[in-house]
């Protein structure tokens, strides 16, 4: 999508983060716009993250390989 093709989303809030929302304007001259997208950005990092560990952890566990306690393997590097 080019800039300028944005696209329009119509979400409804709560009466309670709608207050929270607009008391945050309030306090920072941003608009809701600013904060939807940055809480958008925010979760989007989040969830790419979370299903990253989780196809590490499948990978991992379907390998065969044999893990062991964190602590083991620093005691045995000596740290």
């Amino acid at each position: 999508m080019a800039r300028g093709d944005d696209e329009t989303l119509r979400i409804r809030l709560t009466a309670e983060e709608d207050a929270r929302l607009d008391a945050l304007v309030a306090r920072t001259g941003r608009s809701k716009t600013f904060y939807v997208h940055r809480a958008i950005a925010n979760h989007f990092d989040s969830e790419e993250e979370s299903f990253w560990v989780d196809g590490a952890t499948r990978e991992w566990e379907s390998s065969g390989r044999i893990s062991r306690p964190a602590q083991t393997l620093w005691k045995e590097l000596g740290l």
